[in-house]
This record gives C-alpha cells, structure tokens and sequence, in this order.
C-alpha cells in the first residue's frame, strides 16, 4: 500500500501514544515544520480525509460524534492490521534518492 506522508505520520502517532485512542488535535502538529502551512480549515478536510482514507483501507477505527447531516471524527484507533502497517513504516529504512549513471564506453 502507498501512504501519504500525513498518513504515515497519523499511523505513526497512533502507534507511539500509549493511549488506546488518538484524538485528531495531536494530527495539526505535521504541519508544525511545514513553511507555508494550509489555512485552519483546509488543514481540517485535508486530516479528515486522510483519515477516511486510513478507515477504507481497514488500518484505523474512527470514533465520531453523528449530527444529522454529517459526522465528526473526534478519535481513531488502529486496527491489528493498522499495527502491523505502523510497525513496518517505522522499521523501514527511507531511500534515498540516487540516480543512476550511464556511462558511455
């Protein structure tokens, strides 16, 4: 599977907190080292559907208040399938970007 580098961060939170649920303000500090951070309300739809992306993919839980139009999610847990995920994202080694040289005999 391909993750944004907000689900892995959000996978990677989760799988750090020793609390069994996560709330969603903990996701707002991804954006802490970014220099031209998206406004409030569309960092809010962007972690949102990251997280309904994450909930489709069967690796987190969310747990939501229902209005009658919509739902909020508030808190999310991972699955035992999220735990495996977060567990070899954190264990794999980043590459690194080398390019490869042809060299003309």
């Amino acid at each position: 599977m391909r993750f944004s580098s907000l689900q892995k961060f959000i996978l990677e939170k989760t799988w750090e907190t020793k609390k069994p649920k996560v709330s969603r303000e903990t996701f707002d500090l991804f954006y802490t080292n970014i220099k031209n951070p998206p406004a409030k309300k569309i960092r809010a739809n962007i972690i949102t559907k990251s997280i309904e992306r994450l909930i489709d993919k069967g690796l987190v839980v969310g747990f939501a208040e229902k209005t009658q139009h919509k739902l909020f999610i508030n808190q999310i847990k991972l699955t035992s399938v999220g735990k495996k995920t977060a567990q070899k994202l954190l264990g794999q080694q980043a590459e690194l970007p080398f390019k490869k040289i042809s060299r003309k005999k």
